[in-house]
């Protein structure tokens, strides 16, 4: 099975695997989503609430590394996506993720300037919105993903997404080798995302503590927090996810915090996590394939494995 078979969208980013590494925030920095692309995938950087001088930074980082095309992830959230989007469109990106609401005010205007624009779905319903209002392909990810999950399971959300829309289909969550690989074509995906594999790579610039942590993971290490307050999350267990999930039962009657508390709590205890390490007051974003996750490797070779035993498989 060739690439070109399988989403005419990666012949197009001239990709050697139809395999996007996951745009996680504070993790995805430009140095890994340039050696992703550079090793045939395609690479996101994962901007969160970034200004937009720092997207900058990250994607001239990601040139040095590649002259391939990769990707950035925007949160809609964000107070900064204007700003952000005037970098990306000045500096050339060629692929926009986008994750926390809805694009489609940006999408003409990056289709413009020849930008694919490809949003992280939690449902059928917003796919297929997505669809009407000009996307190019959407990502359908699973409650199992790390970050921030939707209600629905891989299994259940991609072939209902697939039956659904005409454009290509990505899938994501619970991906980590080439059966996920396999079973998600098999599902009608055209391609997948995996995020927490790429967490246990060399080029990852995150924290020893959280790469051992999620080598270390069991099936079971992983916590949603956000369940009371709707701000969902899947984090590894720590004493600070734990303490979290206590205390969402005593906020849920208090008033939610403005833009900028909100800010800081997402923004800080991921940079906590990604940056220091920090167990007793980092959000350690993975998800529950953290179990499957043995060891440390270089993104090439976790993508030559991936894609060598999907295509054991599927042949």
């Amino acid at each position: 099975m060739s690439v070109k078979l399988s989403n005419p969208l990666f012949e197009k980013l001239g990709m050697k695997y139809p395999i996007i590494q996951g745009g996680m925030a504070w993790a995805g920095t430009g140095h890994l989503a340039g050696a992703v692309s550079e090793a045939g995938g395609l690479g996101i950087i994962g901007t969160g609430y970034w200004k937009a001088d720092k997207v900058r930074e990250e994607i001239r980082r990601a040139r040095e590394v590649t002259d391939k095309p990769f990707g950035v992830n925007v949160m809609l959230l964000s107070r900064h996506i204007r700003e952000v989007f005037d970098v990306i469109i000045e500096e050339g990106v060629k692929v926009v993720a986008t994750g926390a609401g809805d694009p489609s005010p940006f999408i003409e205007e990056l289709h413009s300037h020849d930008i694919l624009v490809i949003p992280v779905v939690p449902s059928v319903g917003l796919a297929k919105m997505m669809e009407k209002k000009g996307v190019d392909a959407v990502v359908a990810e699973g409650m199992e993903s790390g970050g921030h999950i939707g209600m629905l399971t891989t299994m259940t959300l991609v072939p209902q997404v697939v039956d659904a829309l005409k454009i290509p289909v990505i899938a994501a969550g619970g991906i980590a080798d080439g059966r996920g690989v396999a079973a998600a074509f098999m599902l009608g995906a055209s391609g997948v995302q995996m995020g927490t594999r790429f967490l246990a790579s060399e080029e990852a610039e995150v924290h020893e503590n959280f790469k051992n942590s999620v080598v270390k993971a069991k099936d079971i290490d992983t916590i949603v927090t956000g369940e009371l307050l709707g701000n969902r999350a899947r984090v590894l267990k720590t004493k600070m996810s734990k303490n979290f999930v206590k205390q969402e039962r005593i906020e849920i009657t208090k008033p939610k915090p403005d833009a900028d508390a909100i800010e800081e709590l997402e923004n800080g205890s991921l940079r906590r996590a990604v940056l220091d390490g920090d167990k007793e007051n980092g959000a350690f974003m993975a998800g529950q394939i953290s179990g499957m996750i043995t060891d440390i490797k270089p993104v090439a070779q976790i993508l030559e494995d991936v894609w060598s035993q999907a295509e054991d498989l599927l042949n």
